[in-house]
């Protein structure tokens, strides 16, 4: 019983792949993990935030405000991908006057904050509340803060046309570089998801 379990082994041992017949296994394998690997590594991160009290089902225009990410490249896909998801939603864009009224800031390089983006409105704008939704929110007041964000992030934001106030926002990092024409399908894949409970429901 001892030599037949013994020779059983060798069997399973001599069956194993060696030499060239492992290394052909080995390169079989290798790019399944890399590919399994940079799926993961490729994951986007978006969170979004809304002003609870806000009845989305009453917007159904927007304009845009402005849209900046560092080239021409991006902003086009920006406004193009962001449009496509608010279509699908019943959304439509017009010139100006809409209800709504949209913003988009890309980083791709180093850039103090979001202040620069909305100080570049100028005064005609009046002053956007992108700052949050504290409670000065309905009362008129606008809380000034700093707010800093990774390289590589997409931010779009709401407002409500009629006193600027911050309906939603949509945050994606990682996802912008300085080749635009790498990253297309993952800046439309960030814009897909960061709406994918858009309009979200009023809670009172």
């Amino acid at each position: 019983m001892a030599v037949e379990v013994h020779l059983r082994n060798c069997e399973r041992f001599y069956a194993m792949p060696t030499g060239k017949a492992l290394i052909r296994k080995v390169r079989v394998i290798a790019p399944a993990a890399l590919i399994a690997f940079s799926v993961a590594c490729s994951t986007i991160h978006v969170s979004t935030d809304y002003n609870h009290r806000t009845d989305f089902a009453g917007y159904h225009t927007y304009s845009w405000l402005r849209v900046r990410a560092g080239n021409q490249l991006w902003e086009d896909r920006i406004r193009h991908d962001v449009d496509a998801q608010l279509a699908v939603r019943g959304w439509h864009v017009v010139p100006s006057g809409g209800q709504a009224a949209v913003a988009a800031v890309g980083i791709t390089k180093e850039q103090p904050s979001l202040v620069t983006f909305y100080s570049g409105f100028g005064p005609d704008f009046g002053g956007w509340y992108w700052g949050g939704w504290g409670p000065g929110f309905d009362s008129g007041i606008a809380t000034t803060q700093v707010v800093y964000t990774p390289i590589g992030s997409l931010v779009v934001d709401i407002f409500r046309t009629s006193d600027h106030h911050l309906l939603w926002r949509g945050n994606s990092e990682q996802v912008l570089s300085g080749n635009p024409r790498k990253n297309e399908r993952k800046l439309e894949r960030a814009i897909a998801k960061m709406f994918e409970g858009f309009p979200p429901q009023a809670k009172g």
